[in-house]
């Protein structure tokens, strides 16, 4: 790792738990391997602590911006003085640029880097059936990215039913074509499963979809990046069926939320 300096910039990632997060080692290797003189360092911060930390953010004059991921995606919207389109469709960001004025401006780009993911390993979504697991913001994200990416049909599933529904509602208003339904978090008709969730961060939190009814073929994707392999990927293997972990998300975005942040020009 480069040596920090009084000039290096500072970047952050803003999450509650923090410790599974896998973007300070790729981002800080991005920026090393570019020659920029900058940092991105965890920043473990309570949901309830979010909005008194907010105003120390802005007047740290050496902060480039952020990431932000669990819990805080949908709550920032409230905090930053710019909500780009896409995460002001979504209803949550994952990116904040902190301008020279201390004005916070935010996007969301975790559906276009899950999209991407899944074609840079030879899966694109289009014309498929996918299952989402989780109406929160990353899984929202997903949702619109895989609805502008063409796929047959999307079933939302949530723990909390009203909150699919709404998740539904809002992409049939953006894409008057697309067939996006709410139901249940098991594996049928699907070409494509995604769990959008939190859960199997960790070993004992149940299976966010009932794989036994899966066809062959099928993908099973994850957004959690840490463990590599979560529970559910571990039985969508142990079925036989395709994996696509994580991290893929991570790397098809991160030199996007670099260049958002000011941290590469190109």
């Amino acid at each position: 790792m480069a040596t920090i300096t009084g000039a290096t910039r500072v970047y952050g990632i803003l999450a509650d738990p923090i410790a599974q997060v896998r973007t300070p080692e790729l981002f800080n290797a991005l920026l090393e391997a570019n020659g920029v003189d900058g940092v991105l360092v965890p920043m473990h911060v309570a949901a309830d602590d979010l909005a008194s930390l907010w105003d120390g953010l802005r007047r740290m004059k050496s902060l480039g911006g952020l990431v932000v991921t669990v819990p805080h995606k949908s709550a920032i919207l409230d905090l930053c003085d710019e909500v780009g389109e896409a995460a002001r469709a979504i209803g949550a960001a994952n990116v904040v640029r902190r301008e020279a004025d201390g004005r916070m401006v935010c996007d969301m780009y975790d559906g276009k880097g899950f999209v991407e993911g899944l074609r840079t390993e030879g899966r694109d979504p289009a014309g498929k059936h996918a299952l989402l697991a989780g109406a929160g913001g990353a899984a929202s994200a997903i949702a619109f990215a895989l609805a502008d990416a063409g796929v047959a049909s999307l079933t939302v599933a949530n723990r909390t039913p009203a909150k699919a529904d709404a998740l539904v509602a809002r992409l049939r208003e953006v894409f008057a074509d697309g067939v996006f339904e709410s139901g249940p978090a098991v594996a049928g008709d699907h070409d494509l499963i995604v769990n959008g969730t939190s859960l199997g961060m960790r070993a004992e939190d149940p299976l966010p979809v009932d794989l036994s009814a899966a066809r062959a073929g099928t993908i099973v994707a994850e957004v959690i990046m840490k463990p590599e392999i979560t529970p559910l990927l571990a039985a969508a293997r142990e079925a036989g069926l395709e994996i696509h972990g994580g991290v893929h998300m991570l790397q098809a975005q991160l030199r996007l939320l670099a260049k958002f942040v000011g941290a590469l020009s190109d």
